[in-house]
């Protein structure tokens, strides 16, 4: 037995150094691999980190694009709206782009949880589309306005002067120099002499001069068919191819060419046949 166990000693021991080391070398083993692992991982991480922060910085840099976009659309929605507050001739106070539209109440009951917000590209989408929309309508309001403006410019009413009374109907009179029944084809606005002469209408001048009987003579195109003349007058404040507007000067009253003084004969062409004037002094745009 003691021969055994002095053979056995040696043997055990070296089968327990044998185990040992081979234990130690799968633990180095282990921890290469661990750290090799954790590298690896910590080097994924880091690159997606990277790649989180370029999109973070291509959104930003989207949305302050889109923000300035808006913006821009915000300014043409404000303009937009002060210039059809001034063609509509509606009150500035009434209509303030510039502010934010006041609301209130009282406090009512509760219908449900606070609002959430949904995505902030989402937002910003619906947005854009609804300024848009708007935008949209009021360029066709804008277009409306101006089209009515237009109509309202060149629609014949009124009367060719802003100081005077009339001093001869259209139609049949008794002719001031002869003595005998004429027939007049315009009305007749005495008044000072130099007192203003204004269009009853926008249109292009087609004559400014002198013409036979009317002295100096102003004729205007209105469109449509429609044209009027001034006469008379003692001097032409526009000449032939002017664009002129509603209410502008045309000429100063005078008595030029067939006149017994200081007036303004007014006529009104329609589709080139002379009609009653006095049917337009007094019209009105429905």
């Amino acid at each position: 037995m003691l021969s055994v166990c002095l053979l056995g000693i040696p043997v055990g021991l070296g089968a327990l150094l044998g185990h040992e080391m081979s234990a130690k070398e799968a633990s180095d083993v282990i921890t290469r691999d661990t750290a090799r692992s954790w590298e690896d991982a910590l080097d994924q991480q880091h690159r997606d980190m990277e790649q989180a922060r370029r999109d973070a910085e291509e959104k930003l840099a989207a949305l302050t694009l889109r923000m300035a976009e808006l913006q821009a659309r915000l300014l043409r929605l404000d303009a937009l709206g002060e210039r059809l507050t001034t063609i509509a001739k509606l009150d500035r106070g009434e209509f303030d782009f510039s502010q934010t539209p006041a609301v209130g109440g009282p406090e009512g009951v509760v219908l449900g949880e606070a609002y959430e917000p949904p995505d902030f590209l989402q937002t910003i989408d619906q947005l854009t589309e609804q300024i848009s929309d708007r935008q949209q309508q009021l360029e066709t309001l804008e277009a409306l306005l101006a089209k009515r403006k237009i109509q309202r410019d060149v629609f014949i009413a009124g009367r060719p002067v802003k100081k005077g009374w009339m001093s001869s109907r259209y139609g049949r009179r008794t002719d001031p120099f002869k003595g005998h029944i004429a027939w007049h084809n315009g009305v007749d606005f005495a008044g000072k002499m130099g007192s203003d002469v204004i269009a009853v209408a926008a249109g292009v001048v087609t004559w400014s001069g002198e013409r036979s009987g009317y002295g100096e003579m102003v004729e205007v195109n209105h469109g449509n068919g429609f044209t009027t003349r001034y006469a008379h007058n003692s001097e032409n404040k526009v000449k032939v191819g002017d664009v002129i507007k509603k209410g502008q000067v045309v000429a100063l009253m005078g008595s030029s060419g067939r006149s017994t003084g200081p007036h303004v004969h007014f006529e009104v062409f329609k589709h080139g046949r002379a009609v009653d004037p006095s049917r337009y002094i007094h019209r009105t745009l429905r």
